[in-house]
């Protein structure tokens, strides 16, 4: 592992900014200001960011259920408990995760709540998640590549454009993976307010950041050749939803939450 780049201030950086939607403390002024702007364009931008964190939990519990127990988790983000491999390995406690960012603030989080259980593993990589051939040689001194792995990429996508090769990133991991091994995606999305979605992108553009929304449709190409888990790509409050579960209660009284999610298995 190389050793973090220094910590950049002068600008938001989503995982820092993830983490103020969350009601943590691990950002800078920075990061809320620009938080702030985004939740007085579409306040369901707080909304999307606590779904899709019971997403995550939601979606881990279930494929562990399923027998799955190696994960692999791109753009991890500033950890928020229960992480993901809380939730595996209390379903199956010698379930091996890795963990993969390239901030560095989420490295030194991780280098402090990231810990293993006597029967699982907890490892973290630093690299970028446009570099899949990096992440896919690291994680396999961890992980068993001949077993099947969950593919983790939550809140990811939407930070890589399609001339960054979105697409075929999704397809370069997958690629790796053996049969049965699964695809868990959530993706935010300008479908229902595309006002909303070219503001944001702007603003994030003149901040020297990349924000590439996308319809359904859009994200349902991520799981091209992978068999869909039903009910399919759905808006993330209405994926196999637990009322009360996590504390998190979805409030739609101002549309529907603006992100989709889905996950696949590979045949």
């Amino acid at each position: 592992m190389t050793g973090p780049d220094p910590i950049d201030t002068t600008r938001p950086h989503p995982a820092r900014m993830y983490d103020w939607f969350l009601g943590g403390k691990d950002n800078y002024p920075v990061d809320v200001e620009m938080g702030r702007q985004l939740v007085a364009m579409d306040p369901r931008t707080l909304t999307m960011a606590r779904a899709n964190r019971a997403f995550m939990q939601r979606g881990t519990d279930w494929l562990a259920r399923q027998g799955v127990r190696q994960f692999l988790d791109i753009g991890t983000g500033i950890p928020t408990e229960p992480n993901l491999h809380q939730i595996a390995q209390r379903v199956a406690p010698e379930s091996r995760v890795v963990y993969c960012d390239n901030d560095p603030i989420v490295l030194r989080h991780a280098e402090a709540l990231l810990r293993s259980t006597p029967e699982g593993v907890t490892e973290y990589l630093q690299a970028d998640a446009r570099e899949p051939r990096t992440i896919v040689e690291q994680a396999r001194e961890v992980l068993d590549f001949d077993r099947p792995v969950a593919l983790s990429l939550i809140a990811l996508l939407h930070f890589v454009s399609d001339e960054q090769g979105a697409y075929e990133l999704v397809r370069s991991l997958m690629s790796e993976l053996p049969s049965g091994s699964y695809l868990m995606l959530s993706h935010g999305t300008g479908e229902f307010t595309p006002d909303n979605a070219r503001a944001a992108t702007e603003m994030y553009r003149a901040r020297g950041l990349t924000l590439a929304l996308r319809d359904r449709a859009e994200v349902a190409r991520f799981f091209d050749g992978l068999e869909l888990v039903e009910p399919g790509v759905e808006i993330v409050t209405r994926w196999r939803p637990e009322p009360g579960a996590n504390g998190f209660e979805a409030d739609e009284s101002e549309g529907p939450t603006p992100g989709f999610v889905g996950i696949g298995r590979k045949p």
